[in-house]
């Protein structure tokens, strides 16, 4: 039995409506064409404020230089086995937590150092091989430089702030210029002018994106072939997903079986296979590869580079050099090799004279079984990107 005071709150529950009450127009409801011009104005205003930090970097030789000094310092650190520390309050430190993370994901070591944590303890984790970068719009965040007090002046300091000079940084008083780098980020409008608040929006934008494009050139400082290095270290989710469909780890998953390759038949028997034979063959391809003999093949970026003019008649044998590929011309890699070795092995080929002379677009690799028979094909531009191949 409920009490009488428990009684009459009960009842008068139960009196409330089941649905709840329709506003009245007009209640302080923003319609839909101001909620559009509200965010239409958010999108332009960042907008503008990545156009503004691509042109800076464009045009002003100090930012170039400063940046190639930022991503030159930390892969050599990185190289000797030091490590990326991150800092940064409030959405500046979300925007370096989320620097830290792309970083790792590509086997570049980063950890993120909070500053309050930082003069508890924390400082400990800077090595001495280790490079910070801080992250504060206005430059002059109060637990910042205090952290800042405590780190040895020896270390490498990356300030990304909205500071468009070195002097007038106050981080890097009583630092020398010569391991001391700025990232200048700044915003053409403050958010107070743009929005009215001074919540941080165009500024992380500005940041989060510097720091993509700073954390992306490392790791092709320090990474012949970045996408097999974040695959490596990505193995979970839907880019793992994806990876392990696509992208096999050993040169004998990667490759095309020679016998499954189609062999051209001409339409004449007693004519020699021609141009048209050749397309309509790779037409009927699964893999787009084609054989005119058991000991020459036809890559598909060799179907694909045939030019329109060609006559379709002319005989194969009078393409130009290179359509057709000669066994003896197939570079030899062992199938249980992976292919980031291969990708890597590849890459160090090429800093030389000699390599550039054989591995070049269009080269073709015969990967070789564990009886050293060669069993299978593969285009180099599968391994290597196209830029990678280009001649210096």
């Amino acid at each position: 039995m409920l009490s009488s005071p428990n009684a009459k709150l009960h009842e008068s529950l139960l009196r409330l409506p089941l649905t709840p009450p329709d506003f009245p127009d007009g209640l302080d409801r923003e319609n839909d064409e101001t909620l559009w011009a509200i965010a239409s104005h958010v999108i332009r205003t960042e907008r503008d404020a990545l156009t503004h930090l691509h042109d800076l970097y464009l045009s002003d030789q100090t930012a170039q230089r400063s940046f190639a000094q930022a991503v030159n310092g930390i892969a050599k650190r990185s190289r000797q086995g030091g490590r990326v520390i991150v800092s940064g309050v409030g959405k500046s430190g979300k925007i370096g937590q989320k620097f830290v993370a792309t970083l790792n994901s590509f086997g570049i070591s980063s950890a993120f150092l909070h500053p309050t944590e930082a003069l508890h303890g924390d400082l400990g984790m800077i090595g001495s091989n280790d490079t910070i970068v801080i992250l504060t719009y206005s430059g002059r965040t109060p637990e910042i430089r205090s952290m800042l007090e405590f780190v040895p002046s020896d270390r490498p300091l990356v300030a990304i702030t909205s500071c468009k000079e070195y002097s007038s940084c106050p981080l890097f008083a009583h630092r020398k210029p010569s391991n001391s780098i700025l990232l200048s980020a700044p915003v053409l409008c403050s958010e107070m002018e743009s929005f009215g608040v001074p919540a941080p929006t165009s500024s992380t934008t500005v940041a989060l994106t510097l720091t993509d494009a700073l954390a992306l050139a490392i790791v092709h400082r320090l990474h012949p072939s970045p996408l097999a290095v974040f695959h490596e270290y990505h193995p979970g989710g839907s880019i793992g997903a994806s990876a392990n469909r696509t992208s096999p780890r050993l040169m004998g998953e990667a490759a095309i079986n020679v016998a499954e390759i189609l062999i051209i038949t001409p339409r004449s028997a007693v004519e020699a296979p021609t141009v048209l034979d050749a397309l309509l063959t790779a037409a009927r391809s699964v893999s787009g590869w084609i054989r005119p003999s058991s000991d020459m093949v036809m890559a598909p970026r060799q179907m694909q580079r045939i030019g329109r003019t060609v006559d379709l008649s002319q005989p194969l044998h009078l393409l130009d050099a290179g359509a057709v590929r000669e066994k003896g011309d197939w570079i030899s890699v062992p199938a249980a090799n992976t292919v980031r070795e291969t990708r890597d092995w590849i890459v160090h080929m090429r800093q030389s004279e000699r390599g550039r002379t054989f591995l070049n677009k269009g080269t073709v690799l015969g990967i070789v079984d564990s009886e050293q028979l060669v069993s299978g094909v593969v285009e180099i531009e599968d391994i290597v990107e196209e830029s990678e191949l280009l001649d210096y």
